[in-house]
């Protein structure tokens, strides 16, 4: 267990969750589910059952440290991985991949977003521990594939190899093709297919094996972090970042490394995942009343209304008429009513509001 690590990448501000995700405090940082505890809280607790608890780095925005701080009081301060700017998966990755080398040559690593769901967490635990094992033995890049339910034009999807691979009995396939959201028609002729999973964004490898892999895909990113080796745990790091973050393209891991590599395998899994990222996912999860409606706030009444997700301050006294497949959100200065089938729009209204009200309402 001691060469396990994980790198959770919490440096997303979660528009499509607008209004309560807002730049200052994204949906990582918020109780989003009412359980007590907020989605980052969540995610470091589950993998501390298979890794400890210093071996967990958060790669998030410098501008969340303190944040990541008050929440996860126990993280030591270098496992806060602060990124000066975005610049998508692939340049996280290899951040966390330089600053593990120094202390761990040996490390077998889960990289996994910080906000998203699992509802069966002894299920998850499993099939982590199995790909841990996998990726310990085999220059394998292993990503888990979930089990789609419906034809969702909002999630990636893996294409399988069907023919199994066996290693030591555990049951792995070979990855085919990746596709991001796909529409409705082909997300229909994926499922019928039976060779297609949902990609959950969580992969296993060993930091040899990715080390390798950008290296030959990616050498653009991994050549600006290779300069770095004599400032990774030092004081000297986080001049090097900002320097080496002008520089390095914005790119995802998806599509720099394992759309291209050939030794990407997949798990396919079942342990109630979401991933979180819009007000129709939390929909889904959420308890219904018996029009449909999920509801949180303690004094929202409702009147001929069905299908709705309804979130207000808990002693806002809201009334809601006729709505049908709505959905209706106050947080602080900002109400949103928005049809739950056009919520892509809402990264839209954020932008437009960022334009024309300013950014103290994003």
């Amino acid at each position: 267990m001691k060469n396990n690590f994980c790198v959770i990448m919490a440096g997303g501000i979660g528009s499509r969750f607008w209004p309560i995700s807002r730049t200052s405090q994204p949906k990582q940082f918020i109780d989003i589910l009412g359980s007590g505890e907020t989605l980052i809280q969540q995610t470091f607790k589950r993998f501390e059952r298979v890794c400890p608890s210093e071996n967990i780095y958060i790669v998030t925005n410098e501008i969340y440290r303190d944040l990541i701080k008050k929440q996860i009081p126990h993280i030591n301060d270098d496992q806060i991985v602060c990124e000066p700017t975005r610049r998508n998966t692939a340049p996280c990755i290899a951040y966390a991949n330089y600053k593990i080398l120094q202390i761990n040559p040996d490390a077998n690593i889960i990289v996994a977003p910080s906000d998203h769901i699992i509802l069966k967490e002894d299920a998850f635990i499993e099939v982590i521990t199995t790909a841990l094992k996998v990726t310990e033995k085999n220059d394998y890049l292993v990503t888990l594939g979930i089990k789609p339910s419906r034809p969702d034009t909002g999630y990636g999807y893996i294409q399988f190899n069907k023919q199994i691979v066996s290693i030591d009995d555990i049951s792995i396939n070979k990855v085919k093709t990746f596709t991001e959201k796909p529409a409705l028609e082909m997300a229909k002729s994926f499922l019928q297919s039976g060779d297609f999973l949902w990609n959950a964004g969580i992969f296993i490898w060993s930091l040899k094996s990715i080390m390798k892999a950008f290296e030959k895909y990616l050498p653009e990113v991994d050549t600006i972090f290779k300069e770095g080796l004599a400032f990774y745990n030092t004081k000297n790091e986080e001049n090097f970042i900002k320097n080496a973050y002008t520089i390095c393209k914005n790119i995802s891991i998806d599509y720099g490394i394992m759309e291209k590599a050939d030794n990407v395998y997949v798990l396919s899994s079942d342990f109630g995942w979401s991933d979180l990222g819009t007000w129709g996912s939390l929909y889904e999860i959420r308890n219904k009343d018996d029009k449909g409606n999920t509801i949180v706030g303690k004094n929202v009444m409702t009147y001929n209304s069905s299908n709705c997700i309804v979130n207000m301050p808990k002693d806002k006294l809201v009334v809601i008429q006729g709505l049908d497949d709505y959905i209706v959100v106050e947080d602080d200065n900002i109400l949103l009513i928005c049809k739950k089938t056009e919520e892509q729009q809402i990264r839209q209204f954020v932008n437009d509001v960022m334009s024309e009200k300013g950014e103290k309402f994003v």
